[in-house]
């Protein structure tokens, strides 16, 4: 029994504002008063069109890499690589595990790996979408960590299951807003 859910960032409307910021800085390299001639982006190494390129190769870079979260009788898994390697979270480590209502942008400041906002750095979130529910984990370390997830209803069933089946006592099954 186990389950496993996979999120990218979906960050399209991204590439639309680097296409208007590299049409306007080209634009301005070979339009104004003559432009620059391909001696003039030798003789500078094409760094123009490098420092153009690579704002796009930053974002698919990050838009790319995924979160692997995976949910079993041992405890939860998650891999958000290259920016986190793979962690097991086994249920001795957790206190308490439920599903709530969160604001990406007001908590935690946006979307992708965050952190609280004003510093608060024993709460992480996951949130690569723009639902308001996710599952909440409160480790006994006073630690917190927020996943967001796709498949809400299923990751519900499969919780409910899941304590029932193996007893978990850090599941709570009573889905309210918190």
């Amino acid at each position: 029994m186990e389950y496993q859910e996979k999120q990218k960032l979906r960050l399209w409307w991204l590439y639309i504002l680097l296409g208007i910021e590299a049409i306007i800085i080209l634009s301005i390299i070979f339009l104004d008063k003559g432009g620059m001639s391909l001696q003039d982006l030798k003789d500078v190494y094409f760094l123009p069109i490098f420092s153009i390129l690579l704002p796009f190769i930053i974002v698919y870079f990050v838009t790319e890499s995924e979160l692997t979260l995976t949910i079993n009788q041992t405890g939860i898994t998650y891999r958000y690589w290259p920016f986190t390697k793979q962690r097991t979270i086994i249920w001795d480590q957790i206190s308490k595990l439920y599903i709530r209502k969160y604001d990406a942008f007001s908590e935690y400041g946006g979307w992708g790996l965050r952190y609280k906002l004003w510093f608060k750095f024993n709460d992480k979130a996951f949130i690569f979408n723009d639902d308001t529910l996710g599952m909440q984990l409160e480790l006994s370390n006073d630690k917190k960590v927020l996943f967001s997830t796709d498949k809400k209803d299923e990751l519900g069933l499969f919780l409910i299951n899941l304590k029932k089946q193996y007893n978990i006592g850090a599941i709570e099954i009573d889905v309210r807003e918190r």
